[in-house]
């Protein structure tokens, strides 16, 4: 009783209880290899049986060490150092705990799987156990000499071995299932059997290491291990609330390698390295796909302002002026105004219509147009836009007002880049000093471009560079104002009355270490 109220007592048989459940690992692998072997009734009894036989012979093996390292008459001598038997117990198997737990470290850093052929060819059941028997005296040196150097008491070595061994044969699963979970946790376990050994050796050598001290260091350690494992549970948790696509997106990512700025490589990735990264359109055309889902239409469509249309109210020389004068193959044409919609028209069939004398409202009627609203989802709009064969969908908001259209060469856009029309120029242009970006610009394809990791705003109302500036000033800003927003300077070079025309975007300096451009 006196034995079990000493708290040192208490810690060195929990902490040995822990080491013994660890180093049995191994032995649970081969087992359930060798038990394997047999048909499946007999496998439990094989295990249970082999594993009881196991136990008397560690207890006999710890019976017989720990009386070994009572005898303490010197043998002999070497220089100042004098060695008996005990000490010769202790040398011995410090520098086999030390070689024992270099080789585990490095087959576990190295990700090493356990041999799958031992106990191979076996299949009679008094052979199988015979096997385990052996097996576990081999890989129980360790253990036995662990509990030797970690704890004085042999009734505490004992219980602790019993106990070990109990745990392992009720949950023998759980158990293995649980350190092929926590690699860390074995590996922590093998550095105390690094200080163990180590402890052992001067033991060998006549310097005498205090158990409080090798307790303390393991209990330290475990907390930290602790916190460790807490930390680790609540980010695999975090990103469990994580969509999959979104999930699945940055796994991609990931393995897309860094981000490369203005076209380069990192000049730190080797060349192997630079190989395997994808090809800038690759990455650009990648992230554009995984990211679709996440976008708003109002970030793909053509604005209301850059619709062209077709008043029907007008004259025919006027429309047909229109028309010709367009790059585009379809119209929109409407009664008086964009929001009084009558039907989607191609130019071919408008310029025959006039020609004819024909009413275009009344050929527009024919083929009416599509009307999806704002709040609709790009990947909800491909299957429309299949549907529409060709055409655009036009996109409203709950009031009945066009704020833009979509054509399936604004998807695209979206994930491959910019595909202007002969009477467009592109809406990122670089220059010298960075980019000169027009303020209709959409804020993702902005990103994706310029290659940012982080989001510039997080206002999902923001779609355009125009309404970033708009949003970060609270007003229209005045040409030749600087804004800095992320890791970004934005000047403005042109605005309206209404609007920001023009901006010229470069990397801050102070922030990103770089030259812009």
């Amino acid at each position: 009783m006196e034995m079990l109220m000493d708290p040192s007592v208490i810690v060195g048989l929990l902490t040995l209880v822990v080491l013994e459940i660890v180093l049995g690992i191994d032995n649970l692998v081969f087992i359930a290899i060798l038990a394997n072997k047999l048909p499946p009734a007999q496998r439990d009894k094989a295990r249970v049986i082999g594993l009881s036989l196991a136990l008397v012979m560690r207890l006999l093996l710890l019976s017989l060490i720990s009386w070994v390292v009572t005898l303490t008459t010197p043998l002999f001598s070497v220089a100042s150092w004098s060695f008996s038997g005990r000490d010769l117990i202790m040398l011995v198997g410090g520098l086999f705990l030390l070689f024992k737990a270099t080789t585990e470290l490095h087959e576990r850093l190295e990700n090493r799987p356990h041999d799958d052929s031992h106990g191979k060819g076996y299949a009679s059941f008094s052979a199988v156990v015979l096997q385990i028997v052996v097996l576990d005296a081999v890989f129980s040196l360790d253990a036995v000499i662990t509990a030797v150097g970690m704890v004085n008491h042999l009734p505490v070595m004992m219980a602790a071995v019993v106990i070990a061994m109990v745990i392992m044969l009720l949950a023998s699963r759980r158990l293995t299932l649980f350190v092929n979970a926590h690699p860390t946790v074995v590996v922590l376990c093998l550095s105390f059997l690094l200080m163990i050994g180590l402890s052992l050796v001067a033991e060998g050598f006549g310097f005498h290491i205090p158990k409080g001290y090798l307790y303390a260091a393991i209990g330290f350690s475990i907390l930290i291990e602790s916190f460790n494992q807490i930390a680790h549970r609540n980010a695999v948790r975090q990103h469990a609330h994580l969509p999959l696509r979104a999930r699945t997106a940055r796994a991609i990512l990931g393995l897309m390698g860094k981000r490369r700025q203005s076209g380069n490589v990192a000049e730190h990735e080797t060349p192997e390295r630079q190989e395997e990264l994808f090809a800038e359109e690759e990455r650009y055309m990648i992230n554009g796909v995984l990211s679709l889902s996440s976008r708003s239409l109002r970030t793909i469509m053509t604005p209301r302002n850059d619709i062209s249309w077709v008043d029907a109210l007008r004259e025919a020389n006027e429309v047909r002026d229109l028309v010709m004068s367009s790059p585009h193959s379809l119209f929109p044409v409407c009664r008086g105004e964009l929001d009084e919609l009558i039907g989607v028209v191609t130019a071919k069939s408008l310029l025959a219509a006039l020609n004819k004398g024909e009413d275009i409202a009344a050929v527009a009627a024919s083929s009416p147009g599509i009307v999806v609203p704002e709040t609709l989802d790009p990947i909800s709009l491909l299957g429309i836009l299949r549907r529409a064969r060709g055409s655009f969908v036009i996109v409203s908001n709950e009031f009945g007002v066009i704020q833009g259209l979509v054509t399936p060469l604004d998807v695209l856009e979206a994930i491959a880049g910019e595909f202007p029309d002969a009477d467009e120029t592109l809406d990122i242009q670089p220059d010298q000093n960075g980019w000169l970006v027009k303020g209709s610009t959409d804020l993702h394809a902005l990103e994706n471009y310029l290659g940012l990791e982080e989001r510039l705003t997080e206002e999902s109302s923001v779609a355009t560079v125009a309404g970033l500036v708009i949003a970060n000033e609270g007003k229209i800003p005045l040409a030749g104002e600087k804004l800095y927003i992320a890791s970004l300077v934005i000047t403005i070079l042109e605005v309206n009355e209404y609007r920001v025309e023009l901006v010229h975007i470069a990397r801050d300096p102070m922030l990103t270490g770089t030259q812009p451009g």
